[in-house]
C-alpha cells in the first residue's frame, strides 16, 4: 500500500508519540509498504528518531514546530496537506495527535482519500479546551477511523467518537541490555527517575515539590526528569526556588534512554492522566520499582501494588506522593521485594503485533475509500 503517515514534526526531542510514530512508519517501510511521512519541520533537518531509508519524509517547513500554530500556520498547512497528498494518491492518510489529524482531516474532505486520525491522549485533555473538544466531536465526518491504545481509553470517549475508534496498543520496542540495581550497590547517589514530556499533564510540579520535602531526610538520593517539553522554564524556576539545583535535574531527552532506567534505583510517574504510561512498562521491564496515582488512567492498570509498585492516594496530591517515595527510597529492602524478576513483554505490545494491527486496519479502511 501506499501510505502517507503525519504528525506536526520529528526533528525536535521526541516524546513517547513520536517514537512510536517512527517505529510504525519505519516497520510498515520494512514490510514493504511505500511509506511517505509528512511535518512541518524545516527542510534539511534529522529526525530525532532516525527513520529508515525507505520512507520518504515531506518537510512543509510551515511555522515553528515548538510554538502553538498561529491560524496562518494552521490555514497554510491544510492547503499543503490537501494539494500535496491529492498529488500521492494514496491508499490512505494516518495523522498522529489531534493538532495534525483535526487540520488534515478537515483538508482532505471530498477527495475521497481514506484518514485515519491516531489518538494519543485521553478526554480530560479537552475538558479545558472547547473549541478542540468541539472539532474532535466532529472528526467523525472527516476521518473513517480513529485509533486509540487501549480498550479502557476508548471507552472514556463519547459514542458518536467510540463507534470509529479502535485500540492498537503502542509497541515497546526497548532492548534491556542492563537491569537496574534497585538497592543501588556501591553507588554514592541513588536516582529517583521520571520520564515524560515537560507537559502540564505530567504533573512534574507535584513531584518536584513532593521531592523536596523528603530530601533533607534523604541526602544520597536525587531526582532525574527525563524529557522536553514546554514547561522546562517554569520547572527549572520551581527548581531554583525550593534550592533543590543540585539534588533535581532535568537533562532533557535522550535516545539513550535506556541507560537512564538501567541507573535508576525507583521509577515515579506523577502524570494526572495518560492514555498508556509507555515509559511506565519500559521502566517495568529493566526491573524498576513503580510508584503512580491511583486514580491516573493508563498508570492503574499496569502498576500492580504489593507486585511491582505502589499506587498513591489522597487529597493532597503532594504530601500523599511524598510519603510514599520517602517510604521506599529509605528501605532497600522494600524496593527489592517490587522488582519483578522476568522481563516478559506482553503479545499486543510487540513490534510484530501492532504492526499487524495497523495493515489489518490500513487495508480495511483503504478498500473502503
Amino acid at each position: 500500500m501506499r501510505l502517507v503517515f503525519a504528525t506536526k514534526a520529528l526533528s525536535s526531542a521526541g516524546g513517547g508519540a513520536e517514537r512510536v510514530f517512527v517505529e510504525v512508519v519505519n516497520g510498515l517501510a520494512a514490510r514493504g509498504h511505500d511509506i511517505h511521512v509528512m511535518t512541518s519541520d524545516q527542510p534539511g533537518q534529522v529526525s530525532f528518531y532516525p527513520l529508515d531509508a525507505k520512507v520518504n519524509w515531506i518537510t512543509l517547513g510551515i511555522g515553528k514546530i515548538d510554538q502553538q500554530a498561529t491560524l496562518r500556520d494552521i490555514i497554510t498547512r491544510m492547503w499543503q496537506y490537501r494539494h500535496r497528498i491529492s498529488r500521492l494518491r494514496p491508499n490512505a492518510v494516518v495523522a498522529f495527535m489531534h493538532s495534525t489529524f483535526i487540520p488534515l482531516g478537515i483538508s482532505l474532505a471530498g477527495t475521497g482519500i481514506p484518514v485515519v486520525a491516531s489518538e494519543h491522549i485521553l478526554p480530560a485533555h479537552y475538558a479545558t479546551r472547547p473549541v478542540e473538544k468541539a472539532l474532535l466531536a466532529i472528526m467523525p465526518w472527516f476521518t473513517q477511523r480513529i485509533t486509540v491504545v487501549s480498550d479502557q481509553v476508548r471507552r472514556e470517549y463519547p459514542k458518536n467518537l467510540r463507534n470509529i475508534m479502535e485500540a492498537i496498543s503502542n509497541p515497546v520496542t526497548i532492548e534491556v541490555n542492563r537491569r537496574a540495581d534497585v538497592t543501588g550497590q556501591g553507588k554514592t547517589r541513588k536516582t529517583l527517575l521520571s520520564v515524560g514530556r515537560l507537559a502540564d499533564q505530567k504533573d512534574h510540579i507535584t513531584l518536584i515539590e513532593a521531592f523536596a520535602r523528603i530530601a533533607p531526610r534523604l541526602p544520597d538520593w536525587d531526582l532525574r526528569i527525563v524529557g522536553n517539553g514546554e514547561l522546562r522554564e517554569k520547572l527549572e524556576r520551581c527548581v531554583k526556588k525550593l534550592e533543590m539545583s543540585n539534588r533535581i535535574f532535568l537533562p532533557g531527552a535522550t535516545p539513550h534512554i535506556s541507560e537512564e532506567y538501567a541507573s535508576a534505583q525507583l521509577f515515579v510517574l506523577p502524570s494526572l492522566y495518560e492514555s498508556l504510561g509507555l515509559v511506565l512498562i519500559e521502566a517495568l521491564l529493566h526491573g524498576l520499582p513503580a510508584v503512580g496515582f491511583a486514580d491516573c488512567a493508563g498508570v492503574n492498570t499496569l502498576i500492580q501494588p504489593q507486585h511491582n509498585g505502589v499506587l498513591v492516594s489522597g487529597p493532597d496530591r503532594v504530601a500523599s506522593l511524598a510519603e510514599t517515595l520517602e517510604r521506599l527510597m529509605m528501605d532497600d529492602a522494600a524496593r527489592e521485594a517490587l522488582v519483578v524478576r522476568g522481563n516478559e513483554l506482553p503479545r499486543n505490545f510487540s513490534l510484530s503485533k501492532v504492526l499487524d494491527r495497523w495493515e489489518e486496519l490500513l487495508k480495511d479502511v483503504s478498500s473502503k475509500g
